[in-house]
């Protein structure tokens, strides 16, 4: 596969610009999400992990229920559950599924809010338990025989699963953190790795420290970013929307007393807001309006312009040696509806045709 398409579905419609309303797990929203997101030509949704929500798991087991040939990236914090135990479900929910499972391994560089699941650990600790879960994650996967592991976090003794991944190739990790233990832990462990929507220079600078750091292992990663593209016929009529969505996000703060924080706790949310200290737009057509506004919380920044215009700002990620993008709207449903009928055809063309000229340059 040279290029994947990450969507995302989460437990009811809501965004920076959408207030939440209605139950918490909303079965209609998840369900009407999945499906428009595999008929729209996605290879996978994220199902998202935080303190407060739904559990990832059991959301993505029933997306999958609803779909047939949609692959499910779930969200995973290291440390809550035996690495044991949480083997033996993914695994099975992969047999379920028939292979559609992929998991995205989340850290977690809040400690305030990993406090409210009484975890007290620091951010150095989090990550060298985070090293010890995955290697116990993959012999669980993989081993034949009963194994022993015995590290600073997990003493386990005659482990063994009856169950491994449904494909030979396993279950791929995804894994996030731009800060140095982060990017030490991503090079022995990441078949993906996942960075935010940064410029054309902090995604070069990263790309090669990933690379290096799993270059000690012997291993070649691939790479992941995440956007949220704003579509409209015209570029005029992009920004404006941008615009928009910008005001509309920011009247949803003041009704709702929203703050940006003044601590910013994680390394990849101090990327973007330095990228939005540069400018509101940036490169081609890189906008980070809505990450300076919240804090750089989560996957904020977007590319604006007509579907031709972003797919070529797509293409540039492609060339930095980014082949899989996960993209997001506003306005969850709609706008997956959108991606999949205007964005990901133009992009998968374009990447067709540069690995369609690699090919007859390399002949």
């Amino acid at each position: 596969m040279s290029m994947e398409f990450i969507g995302f579905i989460g437990s009811r419609n809501q965004s920076e610009t959408i207030p939440p309303s209605g139950p918490v797990i909303d079965l209609g929203h998840i369900e009407a999400s999945a499906k428009i997101h595999e008929n729209g030509g996605f290879d996978r949704t994220l199902i998202a992990f935080h303190s407060n929500s739904p559990e990832s798991i059991l959301l993505a087991q029933h997306a999958a229920s609803v779909t047939r040939d949609l692959g499910l990236l779930i969200a995973h914090r290291p440390g809550f559950n035996a690495p044991t135990i949480a083997a033996r479900q993914f695994a099975t929910l992969d047999h379920l599924t028939r292979g559609r499972v992929a998991v995205h391994i989340i850290t977690g560089g809040d400690d305030v809010e990993l406090q409210a699941d009484g975890d007290h650990t620091t951010k150095a600790e989090r990550y060298v338990r985070t090293s010890e879960y995955l290697d116990i994650v993959r012999n669980e996967w993989t081993s034949p025989a009963p194994f022993d592991y015995a590290e600073r976090f997990y003493d386990v003794r005659g482990a063994h699963s009856l169950v491994h991944p449904y494909r030979e190739a396993g279950i791929p990790v995804y894994f996030g953190g731009s800060s140095e233990d982060a990017i030490a832990v991503a090079g022995k462990h990441a078949d993906v790795y996942a960075l935010w929507g940064e410029t054309y220079e902090q995604v070069s600078e990263t790309v090669a420290r990933v690379r290096a750091a799993a270059a000690r292992h012997g291993r070649t990663p691939r790479f992941s970013l995440s956007l949220r593209p704003i579509l409209a016929d015209t570029e005029g009529a992009a920004w404006a929307k941008a615009d928009s969505i910008l005001e509309t996000a920011r009247a949803l703060q003041d009704r709702t007393g929203f703050a940006r924080p003044a601590n910013i706790p994680n390394e990849g949310s101090r990327r973007l807001l330095a990228a939005a200290d540069r400018g509101a737009r940036l490169d081609k057509r890189l906008w980070t309006g809505i990450a300076a506004l919240t804090g750089a919380r989560g996957n904020s920044t977007s590319l604006v312009g007509t579907p031709d215009q972003v797919a070529e700002a797509l293409l540039d990620y492609y060339r930095l040696g980014i082949t899989t993008f996960l993209i997001r709207g506003f306005d969850p449903l709609l706008d997956a509806y959108t991606y999949g009928r205007d964005l990901i055809p133009r992009v998968r063309a374009l990447v067709a045709a540069e690995e369609a000229r690699a090919r007859t340059e390399a002949a």
